[in-house]
């Protein structure tokens, strides 16, 4: 049996079978002399991809696979927003940026390019907004569903389908579940940003009644 801190800890049965990865980071990277600015407080996780023109505000969340490449045109990315994991977002060579307002959620393998989200948009997962394209303020865009561009959510409804349109207003406790992801994403992105210690400390974490609470 391994101790506790050596390699990745299973605290079922002892065992170490992987190591737990050492000083893992982003991946980030200038483009003709742009380079990402990141807020010290916001939580870019390990292995995500961040290029160029981008601005991620404080607490805002990138995890993990994400891309952002801010190459031909700005990415801006709004305090407490979270892009969760595998979401690609890009820019237009027609010089159109991609501008993410603040508590907006992104669910798991999203893809936006070229377009807006307004304060508390969400986009399910698996969506597509493509170029032009605007999420209003209380939008929904539903999981799977693709926005064609120059298309627009207006505040309040929700779309869906391939392409997407109207299929209902949303609801009052829709609107309160919405804003509380957003508020559940910052607090897992704080979890994240304290846990930056030594494999030995994480291992330790993960073995106490404390640990396990986390989730």
């Amino acid at each position: 049996m391994n101790e506790p801190g050596s390699t990745g800890y299973d605290r079922q049965t002892g065992q170490m079978p992987y190591p737990l990865t050492p000083n893992a980071a982003p991946i980030v990277l200038s483009y003709r002399g742009k380079v990402p600015n990141i807020a010290d407080n916001a939580f870019v996780a390990a292995g995500a991809t961040i290029v160029g023109d981008v601005e991620i505000a404080p607490e805002a969340s990138i995890w993990f696979g994400c891309v952002i490449r801010g190459d031909e045109d700005r990415v801006t990315i709004g305090a407490r927003s979270n892009l969760q994991d595998g979401t690609v977002v890009h820019v237009s060579v027609q010089r159109q940026g991609t501008y993410i307002g603040a508590d907006v959620s992104v669910g798991h393998m999203a893809l936006l390019h070229a377009c807006t989200l307004e304060d508390h948009a969400y986009v399910g997962m698996g969506a597509q907004v493509l170029d032009g394209a605007v999420v209003e303020s209380g939008g929904m865009l539903a999981a799977g569903a693709l926005l064609m561009q120059g298309k627009r959510v207006p505040a309040g409804q929700l779309w869906a389908a391939r392409p997407a349109g109207f299929l209902r207003q949303i609801s009052e406790a829709e609107r309160t579940r919405f804003a509380q992801t957003a508020i559940n994403y910052v607090e897992r992105a704080r979890i994240n940003l304290s846990e930056a210690k030594s494999p030995a400390s994480l291992a330790k974490s993960a073995s106490s009644p404390e640990g396990r609470q986390v989730g």
